[in-house]
């Protein structure tokens, strides 16, 4: 049995040597993070001399990873654009049988109102897929109230005719060992949509692919199409999940500059990312294989549920598992909240939430010692790629702007009388300058990337989309390291958080 697939945290474990185990691997990765930053600022006073060797050689390495990115970032852009391009469903009518291929696309809501909803559900009107191989789970909490269930009930009315088939759940509040949030109630959706629809009318589930979105995912018209191709042409699609390029554009022009720079700069390193498939893992809205999901089961007891399916994935079939990258995006909200406060707040938690997958490094760390079965050399790059991660998240951007300066404020009036320490601010200072390639390469595609501004948008405001950039050093500390730091801190603590559903706003 492979009851360790299941866990949730240290306390699941019964075994008192396996919990002591996996509640070290909680541990590690705050205390990384925090023993790099308190031991960085000690030796800027005990041993300035290092700590400013080491911070340009931190400097030119961050140079050269910016540099790396940059490209990556250009060749992964080129390359949506020209799969944008491409008539998907063309390509994909020339395999045989591809009709038999189903979607069922699951839409986890909680207290959005009907306009976030039916604008996703008409946006899937609208794609070029066959409306009729395409199943649709509205997914509704039953915390959220009666008001929301007869919303449910409308809004099933209206578009049940318009698909395949239109099924409305009500996932129940207060489960015993379930966490209240979106793995949860896509699990509960599988359930019911299994029990009522595949098995009902005989559909093999090899040929469903499932669709895990974001109620706001309001997709591009050939997203289905091309997921299918991908599909078709893999010789092991069911050891496969599927990631677009997550984008938020749908209120890109309501939001404040910050939330701008911070969800732009989040689509350009999943952008990154699938330049890497060996290190890519699913995120936010994903598709996976039916018969996958049924075997190795969606999670219901944790709040990263997005990347957790993959890593259950990867554990179950013993490292035979990867993610397909889709150069093709969908669109997503920017968070926005009722006011600049509010959007603030909203902001700085989501990417707590998001943050909070640090909880999947003991998760894969528990679980390669105890699959014997995949390789070595596999685990131990996935485990190493995944702590330098959020290690990365949380420290990198408070050493580059800070510590360059430390050693000169703390190390003394023998350092400072030093060559090195007179150009040590100087020569961090050009390093990052050069560094700013990559800032100038954001900020321009960012222009590229943009969707048609509402008619009343002032073309001068387009100077601000350019110096709103400059505001990343703000967000980089403010809604990267800080909310890395907390979710780290709070694992190590053994203060588990619990799904914070991101209010929908549009203006």
């Amino acid at each position: 049995m492979r009851n360790y697939l299941e866990i949730s945290k240290a306390s699941d474990i019964q075994n008192p040597k396996g919990r002591l185990i996996y509640r070290f691997f909680e541990i590690l990765p705050g205390f990384l993070s925090l023993a790099t930053l308190f031991f960085a600022f000690l030796f800027s006073w005990l041993k300035p001399d290092w700590v400013a060797i080491f911070i340009i050689l931190f400097c030119f390495y961050y140079f050269f990873k910016v540099c790396h990115l940059a490209i990556l970032q250009v060749a992964s852009y080129k390359r949506m654009k020209k799969h944008l391009k491409i008539n998907w469903l063309e390509k994909v009518r020339k395999f045989k049988h591809w009709e038999n291929t189903y979607h069922l696309i699951i839409l986890p809501a909680f207290k959005e109102g009907r306009e976030i909803i039916e604008t996703s559900l008409n946006g899937l009107i609208q794609s070029k897929y066959p409306k009729e191989r395409m199943i649709i789970v509205l997914a509704l909490e039953e915390r959220a109230g009666k008001k929301y269930l007869e919303q449910g009930k409308i809004i099933e009315k209206k578009y049940k005719g318009k698909f395949y088939r239109f099924l409305v759940t009500w996932h129940p509040k207060d489960v015993v060992g379930e966490i209240s949030g979106k793995g949860s109630n896509v699990n509960f959706a599988l359930s019911k949509a299994k029990e009522k629809i595949i098995d009902s009318q005989k559909i093999p589930y090899e040929n469903v692919i499932v669709s895990s979105f974001d109620i706001d995912t309001q997709v591009y018209p050939q997203y289905f199409a091309c997921l299918t191709y991908y599909y078709l042409i893999s010789p092991n699609p069911l050891k496969l999940s599927f990631q677009p390029i997550p984008v938020y554009h749908n209120n890109i022009w309501s939001a404040p500059a910050f939330s701008r720079v911070i969800s732009t700069s989040n689509t350009f390193w999943q952008m990154i990312q699938q330049k890497k498939p060996e290190s890519l893992v699913t995120y936010s809205s994903h598709s996976f294989p039916l018969k996958t999901a049924l075997q190795v089961r969606y999670p219901k007891n944790v709040v990263s549920d997005d990347s957790r399916i993959f890593w259950k994935a990867f554990l179950h079939y013993d490292g035979d598992y990867e993610v397909q990258p889709l150069y093709y995006p969908v669109s997503m909200d920017t968070v926005l909240g009722q006011n600049l406060r509010r959007t603030f707040i909203n902001q700085y938690r989501q990417q707590k939430r998001w943050a909070w997958g640090c909880n999947e490094i003991p998760y894969l760390m528990y679980g390669a010692l105890k699959n014997k079965k995949i390789p070595f050399r596999k685990k131990f790059f996935h485990v190493i790629n995944m702590v330098d991660g959020f290690w990365s998240w949380a420290v990198a951007a408070v050493l580059i702007l800070f510590l360059g300066w430390f050693p000169l404020l703390v190390g003394g009036e023998k350092f400072n009388l030093t060559i090195l320490s007179y150009n040590l601010p100087r020569m961090t200072s050009r390093i990052m300058t050069a560094a700013l390639v990559g800032l100038v390469v954001s900020a321009t595609m960012n222009i590229l990337f943009l969707p048609p501004p509402p008619k009343n948008f002032k073309r001068i405001k387009m100077i601000f989309i350019l110096l709103q950039w400059l505001l990343l050093p703000f967000t980089l500390i403010v809604f990267g390291s800080l909310p890395a730091l907390d979710a780290q801190i709070r694992l190590m603590l053994g203060k588990y958080m619990g799904f914070w559903v991101t209010p929908k706003t549009r203006r």
